[in-house]
């Protein structure tokens, strides 16, 4: 089944048509920058022009979404617009781009979604944490495969910050000009802070700075596995995508 997937971020949204039974992209994904201020109606025009890009229409979308997101309704967007706050991205999506069927689940939700199917999370017993790396930090937790959704743990307070994210995620790299080095102290803090709430028996870090890995995991020190995505930045489209197929 082919379903066209999308991930919504805070600096970028990207879509691309994915075969679901491999995950693999049928074409090469498309990106348009997230639109500033990132208001509902500015995103899904976007969103409506990626699956444009693909000739996509009347077929099924599924799409990640940086937030927490329950039955289509959006109730936070930190990174994004407030307006999204109380509407149904399902529903606006769907008339945007005619598609037969939309589902919206958190990014980072749908990013281990994949990496548990197909990727660095496939049949892994136990407690698995994907932790995605960029504007913000999103966290998907999975046990024996099934998903506690909406963890939202970007948001917690580490090290004297009420908000990891503003400290550790890879916008405070890029914001505060940070070396490699520096920027994964603060990220194996969080990592470890992780580890002590939740025993992950695999943490898989994803987003942009998964194809990156090389400049910073050797910093990190967390008694569990870490590892990069296999899915790389891709992991949110498939997932999504996967999603939507489910």
């Amino acid at each position: 089944m082919e379903v066209l997937g999308i991930d919504i971020g805070g600096s970028g949204i990207k879509g691309a048509i994915v075969e679901t039974e491999t995950g693999a992209l049928v074409q090469e994904r498309f990106r348009i920058e997230t639109p500033q201020p990132a208001t509902p109606d500015a995103m899904v025009e976007t969103i409506a022009r990626i699956a444009e890009h693909f000739e996509w229409r009347g077929k099924p979308i599924g799409s990640g979404f940086p937030g927490v997101v329950m039955s289509g309704e959006i109730r936070t967007a930190a990174n994004l617009d407030k307006d999204w706050i109380g509407k149904n991205a399902e529903t606006l999506i769907a008339e945007a781009t005619g598609a037969s069927l939309v589902h919206v689940l958190n990014d980072a939700d749908a990013a281990g979604l994949a990496e548990v199917r197909l990727g660095a999370g496939r049949d892994v017993k136990g407690v698995v944490l994907m932790v995605t790396l960029g504007t913000g930090i999103g966290t998907g937790l999975y046990v024996d495969g099934i998903l506690v959704p909406n963890t939202e743990l970007g948001h917690i307070e580490v090290n004297g910050h009420p908000d990891a994210e503003q400290w550790a995620a890879d916008s405070a790299r890029e914001r505060e000009d940070l070396k490699w080095s520096a920027w994964a102290g603060r990220v194996n803090t969080y990592l470890n802070k992780m580890h002590a709430l939740f025993w992950p028996d695999l943490i898989i870090i994803g987003g942009g700075v998964s194809k990156k890995s090389e400049k910073f995991f050797q910093h990190l020190i967390v008694p569990t596995t870490v590892v990069a995505a296999a899915l790389l930045n891709d992991a949110g489209i498939v997932g999504a995508a996967l999603a939507a197929a489910s």
